[in-house]
């Protein structure tokens, strides 16, 4: 099995990780402690791994982005 770990600092990390969730799947598992977000992804396969990290990376910036847009218009 291949791992890896993707570690974040977000000024809303609970909601960042909650927008996260829904696309979590079995072989992950997300944690947030304060302002970070800390995410685990085994995979079988370096292929599979790579392609899971690129899926979440990219949710994260769409999460991060529209939560820190949102938070900022209702400030």
């Amino acid at each position: 099995m291949k791992r890896t770990t993707v570690r974040t600092t977000h000024e809303h990390a609970a909601a960042v990780a909650a927008a996260l969730e829904p696309d979590n799947t079995t072989e992950m598992e997300t944690t947030v402690d304060g302002e970070r977000v800390k995410t685990t992804i085994a995979r079988e396969t370096t292929g599979g791994l790579h392609s899971s990290v690129d899926d979440y990376v990219r949710n994260l910036i769409v999460a991060d982005e529209t939560i820190t847009d949102t938070t900022s218009n209702n400030e």
